[in-house]
């Protein structure tokens, strides 16, 4: 179920397939190429950059919260969560993404209306979760592919993926949002072997992992 994606990034993907070439929260997009649409989960620097116009052209319709459609032109979307609608082809619902975890509630507020992405492609569902902690509501999400983030920090953390994705139970759980600003490969490792019975199946992302730091 993941051979039509690409990861670059963090929680940047790359949907191709059924005559759509899709992007969810484009960075570390190595070469231009031209979206039909574009999925924006929040204004953050890694999910919302100069790299969405390496990937616009005329046509692309950009999804994309209200703080950040106000700052776009063109044919863009403004969603808030619990929304269902239908995009250039795709059948999109969306669902919240903010922070509950006390030291976190200022970097992504529930009242900024962020969202993450349920999107039918290809005849499955794909959960992106964009920037979330384990929310109580989206453990009735119905997903057979679930993109988790599962850095710690600024979102969720391991034994919360974890948590969340034994409730969610997709198919398959993906984990991102790790390896480049927090959150680390073994990070990654320790997901897919606490998630059981949750199958997890990582991507390998275009652009390498950056060397972590050696103590001295």
């Amino acid at each position: 179920m993941l051979e039509r994606f690409t990861w670059f990034k963090q929680s940047a993907y790359c949907y191709r397939g059924d005559g759509m070439t899709i992007y969810i929260d484009p960075w570390g997009i190595p070469k231009e190429d031209v979206a039909d649409v574009v999925f924006i989960t929040h204004a953050h620097f890694d999910h919302y950059n100069p790299d969405l116009e390496k990937v616009r052209g005329p046509k692309t319709k950009i999804v994309a919260p209200a703080d950040v459609a106000r700052e776009l032109s063109g044919d863009v979307t403004a969603v808030k969560p619990g929304q269902k609608l239908h995009v250039g082809g795709v059948a999109v619902e969306t669902v919240p993404a903010y922070n509950i975890h006390p030291q976190r509630l200022q970097m992504h507020p529930k009242s900024n209306q962020w969202v993450g992405y349920i999107l039918s492609l290809g005849g499955h569902r794909y959960y992106h979760a964009g920037d979330t902690d384990h929310l109580p509501e989206l453990e009735q999400v119905k997903t057979e592919v679930a993109f988790i983030p599962i850095g710690g920090t600024y979102t969720m953390d391991v034994p919360e993926a974890v948590a969340l994705v034994r409730k969610m139970s997709p198919q398959l759980a993906v984990p991102m949002h790790y390896g480049y600003v927090v959150g680390t490969v073994e990070d990654a490792d320790r997901f897919a072997k606490a998630a059981h019975p949750v199958k997890v199946q990582m991507l390998k992302p275009v652009e390498a992992f950056p060397p972590e730091p050696v103590d001295e």
